[in-house]
């Protein structure tokens, strides 16, 4: 009477999975709405050097004023003659005409963070990086010690906290200070929330029920943000849009219960019976007090058994001492930054488009529903191996077609076109990055997937803080970010040629396991290729 087959006898896909799933869409809608604020709330629009004589102009005439001089955004002028500026030989800009996207004031054009002080948003936000770094530790360790359900609501509060506390600063160590606490919960509320509702389906409706969820909802808080933030007009005020709906995760202990899971390896057998029992009860499942006596003398007897047999425990340090899973391991954190990487800065690298950024945000970010469609049609057709190469051999085509688009061609005349290549980039950094964590988690052992796997995403979250510069990279040659994210797509594409094939095997459950998988298996084995091969010679 193991943990799925308890599970089946309280229902593994009635009520309860119902209102988990809610939940679980409800917890991406408020993690969109917080990783992305950062996004829009440094957007910054077109602007001008101010001068007497530009008052009232639209933008069209701002740009042909500014039409001879190389610095148009922060090069004084002296005068305007014939509509033609004349730049000052000397002196520095301190006010700009900014082109506002329907008079939403960000905090670039508030606090006037342009020119000289262009670097401060980036610097900024490379500290909300580093908070995620750090909560992913400190919230993955209380997970392991407090449970999955109040590390969740403690998380997600915090990322609140900081939105909040962000709205109210006016200075760059208070905005760093601020966007530190908010990046505590980056992406571990997401992913308490996804072991919860992991562990509480049947396994044939994991997949599809996760992965609908996760694009339909995140999709939708995506698309939503950027009119909020529009029709709100201020990025103080939405932040507090942003951060208030945190307040929902309050009620989720009334609803849902702590992983039985955890409480079994934390040996808290009634409180795990207890969670069980009100499952069956959600579900309307009369389950015998005799079936639940069997189900804990048998977590009692494993136990038992293991704590005999593992007188030395795995550890993810293990990984490293022997040559193929040190091998596996390094490609795996190299990845990991790699797709983080590319994923943050294709998602976020939205101005001088010819688009409104706020438009362009929100109408490309539908590319996050075909992408979980691609994954659930194509993973288990063309293997692991296939789907995260191609991904990324693709995603770096596209990026490099983009950041040659925009070096020859005038965006505001091509906007439509650069449009679509931006929600093709987005589409194949978002099949990539979903298609990385059921890869790596398949490849690392059984013994030590949570540990391993929780480090690779630390070293994932720590390139993000690269993500900005990146960006302002754009400053000094606007393709330059395209190219550098395309160089390290393929890089990426590659590195996955070096990792073992997961489909339709048996996963290594200890590091001898793991050392000794796929031993024979040639670095150009694709399941899809594979199978033709054999029917052709059975044929």
């Amino acid at each position: 009477m193991d943990f799925i087959s308890m599970l089946d006898k309280c229902g593994n896909y009635g009520k309860f999975q119902v209102v988990i799933l809610l939940l679980y869409g409800y917890t991406n809608i408020l993690g969109s709405l917080h990783y992305f604020s950062q996004t829009l709330i440094t957007f910054t629009p077109e602007h001008w050097c101010a001068h007497e004589d530009l008052k009232g102009l639209a933008a069209e005439e701002l740009r042909s004023v500014y039409a001879n001089i190389s610095q148009p955004s922060c090069t004084l002028l002296e005068d305007v003659i014939n509509g033609t500026g004349i730049a000052a030989a000397h002196g520095v800009c301190t006010e700009w005409i900014f082109m506002r996207e329907s008079g939403y004031e960000s905090i670039t054009t508030e606090l006037n963070w342009v020119c000289d002080k262009s670097h401060q948003p980036a610097l900024g936000q490379s500290l909300f990086f580093l908070g995620s770094v750090v909560g992913t530790m400190t919230f993955g360790f209380l997970s392991d010690h407090i449970g999955r359900l109040p590390s969740l609501v403690l998380a997600t509060l915090c990322g609140a906290a900081g939105d909040f506390m962000t709205s109210f600063v006016y200075t760059l160590p208070w905005f760093a200070v601020a966007r530190f606490v908010s990046g505590l919960s980056t992406d571990t509320m997401y992913y308490l929330m996804y072991i919860l509702v992991f562990e509480y389906l049947s396994p044939k409706s994991r997949t599809f029920g996760l992965n609908i969820i996760l694009a339909v909802f995140y999709c939708f808080g995506l698309m939503t943000s950027p009119w909020a933030a529009i029709w709100i007009g201020n990025w103080r005020r939405y932040l507090w849009l942003a951060s208030l709906p945190a307040l929902g995760v309050l009620v989720y202990p009334l609803l849902i219960c702590e992983s039985a899971q955890w409480l079994l390896t934390k040996k808290k057998y009634d409180e795990a019976v207890a969670c069980l029992k009100r499952v069956a009860k959600f579900n309307g499942r009369q389950v015998e007090d005799s079936v639940f006596a069997e189900f804990v003398k048998h977590y009692r007897e494993k136990t038992s058994e293991e704590e005999k047999v593992n007188s030395q425990e795995d550890t993810f340090l293990g990984m490293f001492r022997t040559p193929r899973l040190r091998r596996f391991t390094l490609t795996l954190l190299l990845k990991s930054v790699i797709i983080t990487l590319s994923c943050d800065v294709i998602n976020r690298n939205m101005e001088g488009l010819g688009t409104s950024p706020f438009k362009l945000f929100s109408l490309t970010s539908i590319a996050y529903l075909p992408a979980g469609v691609a994954i659930l049609l194509l993973q288990n057709k063309i293997g692991r191996k296939g789907m995260a190469c191609a991904a990324l051999f693709g995603g770096g085509i596209i990026t490099t077609a983009t950041g040659f688009l925009i070096a020859f061609l005038d965006p505001r005349q091509h906007a439509v076109l650069l449009a679509i290549m931006v929600a093709l980039g987005r589409f194949g950094a978002t099949v990539s990055y979903d298609a990385e964590i059921q890869y790596a988690a398949e490849i690392i052992p059984t013994s030590v997937r949570g540990r391993a796997l929780s480090n690779i995403h630390v070293a994932g979250l720590a390139s993000s803080s690269l993500a900005s510069y990146v960006i302002y990279l754009s400053q000094y040659y606007k393709p330059l970010p395209s190219i550098f994210i395309s160089i390290l797509m393929f890089f990426g594409a590659g590195l996955c040629l070096t990792l073992p094939e997961t489909l339709d095997k048996k996963l290594p459950e200890n590091l001898a396991d793991g050392e000794s998988f796929a031993l024979d298996e040639s670095f150009l084995y694709f399941p899809c290729f594979h199978r033709k091969q054999n029917t052709e010679q059975n044929a």
